[in-house]
């Protein structure tokens, strides 16, 4: 299913969007060695439930998960990269963190994915891997306007990544949203330009670049749901969800509270 937004869900879109923000930054900001990944998912369930809200993971369950999810946000720490089940692990000095959070307020749900790394300790492959996903997630923002398609968003993304050495993984990549967290269309992070779905004004689109070090596989861990690069490799994810406007992309999942 694919859908297009009313000018009215647009505006509930942008809380959405700006919610999930608001809680990846202050979750971030909270996120200091030694915090526990499961009191990270506690933060998110209180700021989710007193906004308002309600969660678009902790009843998700889907084909490739072991489901339901069970928690509030993923969180994926070094080699796991998406789908990252909280479980009691306190974070170390130069982990790399990635939370990625789903939420539906009023109806229409927004996603996005932030990595960063916890402490003192900046190992430069770690900065240098985040950096690069959230420059190809520029990228691919930058290609997405009314009349685009699907594939030149998936190319400017890629082209990124490639560049700069990373292998790219297209099983899981960008996707549409909307009343639902999961909907077409499929936005792979490489493809070809001038192919797939031409875009139009209302349509919201989650783009999330990821990688993985040195591999493109994934192994799936015992609890059925987070995916780590099959090598061990460190792993870094970004992602925002955009709404496709007459003048081009409009990023939803911005901070409001002066982050």
């Amino acid at each position: 299913m694919i859908e297009i937004l009313t000018p009215t869900e647009l505006l509930r879109a942008k809380d959405s969007g700006a919610l999930v923000a608001n809680i990846l930054y202050t979750l971030r900001d909270r996120c200091t060695v030694g915090t526990n990944l499961l009191d990270i998912n506690q933060w998110a369930k209180e700021m989710i439930l007193e906004a308002g809200a309600q969660s678009c993971y902790v009843d998700y369950a889907p084909s490739f998960g072991r489901g339901p999810f069970g928690h509030y946000i993923c969180t994926g720490v070094n080699d796991a990269v998406l789908h990252g089940k909280p479980h009691d692990y306190a974070l170390a000095d130069g982990d790399l963190l990635t939370l990625d959070l789903a939420v539906s307020l009023r109806g229409i749900a927004a996603d996005s994915a932030i990595s960063f790394i916890v402490g003192d300790s900046k190992p430069a492959e770690s900065v240098a891997m985040i950096e690069v996903t959230e420059r190809a997630l520029r990228a691919g923002i930058a290609a997405a306007r009314p009349g685009a398609r699907i594939g030149d968003l998936s190319y400017a993304i890629g082209s990124v990544l490639t560049d700069a050495g990373y292998p790219v993984n297209v099983e899981f990549g960008g996707h549409g949203i909307g009343s639902t967290m999961h909907q077409d269309p499929h936005v792979p992070n490489m493809g070809r330009p001038g192919r797939g779905y031409k875009l139009r004004p209302g349509l919201l689109l989650a783009l999330e670049p990821w990688v993985m070090a040195d591999t493109a596989q994934l192994v799936t861990d015992a609890d059925g749901w987070t995916l780590r690069s099959v090598t061990g490799c460190r792993t870094a994810h970004s992602e925002h969800t955009i709404a496709i406007t007459s003048n081009g992309a409009e990023i939803l999942t911005l901070p409001t509270l002066g982050n």
